[in-house]
């Protein structure tokens, strides 16, 4: 009789980023032997090691802080504080404030109005990175270095996107490797910058339609009087933007939002990333699923990417919960289920960010006086602004 050799893990999850934290230690707080849930990132296991026998804040190893700030929606808030990864600061969106340059028409969406106490907050990435990985190490999960060339050490798990049939283990897929899927290149590169005006508005947030590509402002957690800003443009432009001198640039930003609130000067330097869509498969294989940015890629638009990506993670727990305390069976319907679940909600987020910088930068009259008015029409009519609204703040939940 041959023994059966059973997998060093139930799950193994590759990536270690917002999602792939969030849902290990979803999963960890649900299963009867947390260790048996890896996570495989590189620089996961890299900590300052005195400072944690000293009881003192772990510090990341990363060499530089990087310059995104991430918008947290109201059920991201939620999900975050519900496993103990909260960052200390963050600055709270109210109102989000919705116009097109050179057009008629403008909307609001205030979080009153959809009965919360916020629609969101904005926190920087590494402050977000850092809370979950401070609540990861203290979970009980299992923490491993992946090397450069390999998701996973070898040995432990399965490099695969399907462990072989006979082994129990789970692969997720959550750090960025993207299956075959719809691909869409913008023709947009998005510029990051920190700015500070002269006549805030504590707790509002802006997203402003130009024909090169939306502006966003966002509140910092830095000051009430400081945005961060995400401003897409064709790349020859973002590129010529993140070049120009200070009082240059600030002319430039000026000219595009207009001066709602007042007198903005730049801080620090410029950012640019490419932009591009991508939607995959959630489902891999029996035993291989992808959450996050492993199944799909947003436009920076409405600020829908890591919302869509904790849901995933979020749900997949939920679905997976059941099978933690047996996980000696087979859990390739559960997969199934979940694909199909999260599926109206994946397309349903991936249409509106796709279709949002797209229409508005057409350069067509007709379509701008239309999105004109289709704006004028969300801020008069509440029964079309609230269900929008609505999925913006906490997406579908089935």
């Amino acid at each position: 009789m041959t023994d059966t050799i059973m997998p060093l893990y139930d799950i193994a999850i590759s990536g270690a980023g917002p999602v792939g934290s969030a849902l290990a230690l979803l999963l960890a707080a649900r299963a009867p032997q947390p260790e048996r849930i890896a996570v495989l990132a590189r620089g996961i296991t890299a900590t300052d090691s005195a400072n944690a026998h000293a009881g003192k804040p772990e510090v990341p190893t990363r060499p530089a802080a990087d310059p995104r700030t991430l918008a947290l929606n109201h059920g991201s808030r939620m999900l975050l504080e519900e496993i103990g990864a909260w960052p200390g600061k963050s600055a709270e969106i109210t109102t989000v404030h919705v116009s097109q340059r050179g057009r008629l028409g403008r909307t609001l969406i205030r979080h009153d109005e959809l009965g919360v106490p916020r629609l969101g907050n904005v926190a920087a990435y590494d402050d977000v990175l850092a809370s979950l990985h401070a609540a990861l190490r203290q979970s009980g999960a299992t923490l491993l270095e992946a090397s450069a060339n390999s998701p996973s050490p070898e040995g432990a798990v399965h490099d695969r996107a399907e462990p072989p049939g006979t082994d129990s283990t789970l692969f997720v897929r959550s750090d960025g490797a993207r299956a075959t899927g719809i691909e869409r290149q913008y023709g947009q590169d998005a510029l990051l910058a920190t700015v500070r005006a002269s006549r805030p508005r504590p707790g509002w947030a802006y997203e402003r339609f130009t024909r090169q590509g939306p502006l966003a402002f966002l509140p910092h957690p830095e000051g009430e009087d400081i945005y961060g800003i995400v401003w897409c443009n064709p790349p020859a432009r973002a590129a010529h933007l993140q070049t120009l001198e200070d009082t240059a640039f600030e002319t430039s930003l000026g000219e595009a939002f207009g001066d709602r609130l007042g007198r903005l000067r730049v801080l620090g330097p410029r950012h640019v990333f490419p932009l591009s869509m991508h939607a995959g498969p959630s489902l891999l294989g029996q035993r291989a699923i992808a959450i996050g940015n492993a199944a799909q890629t947003l436009h920076p638009v409405a600020g829908q990417g890591l919302n869509l990506g904790l849901r995933d993670a979020a749900q997949l727990a939920i679905a997976l919960g059941p099978w933690l305390a047996h996980p000696g069976t087979d859990p390739s319907h559960l997969l199934a289920d979940y694909a199909r679940r999260r599926r109206p909600d994946r397309l349903l987020t991936a249409g509106v960010t796709d279709f949002l910088p797209r229409v508005f930068a057409t350069g067509n009259p007709l379509v701008e006086h239309a999105g004109g008015l289709a704006l004028l029409a969300l801020d008069l009519l509440p029964g079309l602004r609230r269900p929008l609204a609505r999925h913006l703040l906490q997406g579908m939940r089935t």
